[in-house]
């Protein structure tokens, strides 16, 4: 597998210590260093992971960085298997992950993934260019070239079915969501059907370079869509682009951190704590981080808690139930 991993290499300081973060002698059982997983270059799992990555990495004083990979399908394959420490997910690809559904391993039920800690959700949105004259679903012509995301991701997993179910033909293309952007703005695609945490990097970057049209579901193709998948209604607000004057119509599905169920508990209680306790920091990483709150650890009702997250959470009024606790 090809992969690109960016490392935050970090030496423990003084000031870390004082802390109260870990002492030396909670550390036994830490790996040396960790890599989360999260998806392709311009998409928000890029920038979510490689933040959080380098954040974790800083506080705790252990080397950490992240992977490019294809999204949430591989991160569930990549955790189950430990190659990764941590991945980032939505909970359709890890229910079929977990069920033995997974396109990347047929018959593979994997059962060595943790829940950690929400994140955000993740809404399906429709980008053309302005010049194109596409500014609804249904105006997308018979036969045109939508970009799906990197093969295995959410968007590429529903979104395809999602527009299927709505009576919309076209011919499908993969790749990282910069790439998909550039091939936009070159007249080599149509439309980019997007799904990821707003604000989407490669959308606010179009916005700079061209003008966009960010094409919302009608009343009915919502609950079209609704009625079909494993998603809820949003509303991308007004302000995430300055393309929009007004918050538009989706769809959404959540996302959640994930770990290999054999990390130390104490490790992942720190990364956990960390994460939970701090959110204007994450935040300061990723605006879809404002969602990164306890509050949200009930979204979660496929994946197995990791103990050392479900610790964190019981400690703090947030009730795990043991059956839930791997």
């Amino acid at each position: 597998m090809m992969s690109t991993r960016m490392f935050a290499l970090v030496a423990l300081s003084a000031s870390v210590m004082t802390a109260g973060i870990a002492t030396a002698e909670d550390r036994s059982d830490w790996p040396s260093n960790f890599t989360i997983g999260t998806a392709s270059q311009g998409g928000t799992y890029f920038a979510y992971g490689t933040g959080w990555a380098n954040y974790v990495a800083d506080s705790l004083g252990i080397s950490g960085g992240s992977e490019i990979t294809g999204g949430p399908m591989q991160n569930m394959a990549l955790v189950h298997t430990g190659e990764v420490a941590f991945g980032l997910t939505t909970m359709g690809p890890a229910r079929e992950s977990m069920d033995g559904n997974s396109p990347l391993a047929p018959g593979l039920k994997m059962d060595n993934v943790c829940a950690m800690f929400p994140m955000y959700e993740t809404p399906f949105s429709v980008t053309a260019l302005s010049d194109s004259g596409i500014t609804s679903i249904s105006d997308i012509p018979a036969g045109s070239r939508i970009g799906f995301g990197p093969a295995g991701s959410t968007s590429d997993t529903y979104f395809p079915a999602m527009l299927e179910e709505l009576g919309v033909d076209f011919e499908r293309r993969n790749g990282g969501w910069s790439d998909l952007g550039t091939q936009l703005q070159d007249g080599l695609l149509d439309v980019i059907a997007f799904a990821a945490g707003i604000p989407i990097p490669a959308v606010s970057q179009l916005e700079v370079q061209t003008d966009v049209n960010i094409i919302e579901f009608t009343e009915d193709e919502m609950k079209t869509v609704i009625a079909a998948f494993p998603v809820a209604e949003f509303t991308i607000p007004a302000s995430t682009y300055s393309t929009l004057t007004e918050g538009a119509r989706a769809v959404s599905m959540w996302n959640f951190a994930i770990a290999d169920c054999t990390v130390a508990d104490s490790f992942v209680y720190e990364a956990t704590k960390l994460t939970m306790e701090n959110n204007a920091r994450m935040v300061s990483i990723h605006n879809a981080a404002r969602n990164s709150i306890p509050e949200n650890y009930a979204k979660n009702t496929v994946i197995p808690w990791h103990p050392g997250a479900a610790r964190w959470f019981n400690e703090n009024g947030y009730t795990i139930d043991a059956s839930m606790i791997k």
